[in-house]
């Protein structure tokens, strides 16, 4: 059973995606815990809650719904964000959160369906690759598929993230033990790299989109044997 959060200050379209979400339960057999929330705010404070998908309305009393998934973002990079709006150039801001969808009012089952269905396949595919972090703020949850590289600098660790950077305390052999899994290479000992993101290495030189990093020259015949693995991996699949 997954759960969804419906954060919405009006009663009828509350109601609506409510009563939409029930319906697309009987036709798939998915079984889905919905709470309400009249406003972000509240949502907001109630943040121990792991939601697979949010319905999030723009303009609401107390709170914008963008600003709100804004911060929801800083400590779940992985749930389906979902807007609901009367206007279309506010849900054209929504892809700054990563937002999985924008649906006009008045609601219609088959674009909510449509919509829904995307977001519930990303959120399955985001959970795959799902990894909780303990930080001095709190637990966040991200997704290795937009986790670049983590950086070790003094005993602080830093999780370059596609849009971020998560800092926290830990050792890099313990996470290289919990990222193993998801094909992630070290490349010295201060770096674990995501092969997703390698654009080509150079020499002692690895390239991450727009970053530069060290292969150190004891690791790098190891280093490109592993990512060769990767490759052929990949090419096993297909």
């Amino acid at each position: 059973m997954r759960n969804i959060a419906i954060v919405e200050d009006e009663d009828e379209a509350a109601s609506v995606l409510n009563g939409y979400i029930e319906k697309f339960s009987a036709e798939t057999g998915q079984e889905f815990h919905i709470k309400r929330y009249r406003d972000a705010v509240q949502f907001l404070a109630d943040n121990k809650v792991k939601y697979a998908v949010v319905f999030m309305d723009i303009q609401m009393p107390h709170r914008d719904g963008m600003s709100a998934a804004v911060e929801l973002r800083q400590f779940d990079k992985t749930v389906s964000i979902i807007f609901i709006t009367n206007l279309i150039q506010y849900a054209q801001k929504g892809y700054e959160v990563d937002a999985v969808a924008y649906i006009l009012k008045p609601v219609q089952y088959y674009d909510f369906a449509l919509k829904f269905r995307k977001a519930l396949d990303i959120y399955v595919m985001n959970e795959k690759q799902d990894l909780t972090l303990s930080t001095s703020e709190g637990a966040c949850r991200i997704s290795t598929d937009r986790l670049m590289y983590v950086e070790i600098v003094r005993h602080r660790l830093y999780y370059h993230m596609v849009d971020s950077v998560i800092e926290r305390t830990g050792v890099l052999s313990q996470v290289e033990a919990e990222l193993k899994q998801f094909g992630f290479l070290r490349c010295n000992q201060c770096y674990l790299v995501n092969p997703r993101f390698i654009v080509s290495v150079k020499g002692l030189t690895v390239q991450l989109g727009s970053e530069s990093l060290t292969i150190s020259r004891p690791r790098r015949k190891e280093f490109m044997a592993n990512l060769a693995n990767w490759y052929a991996g990949l090419e096993g699949k297909k």
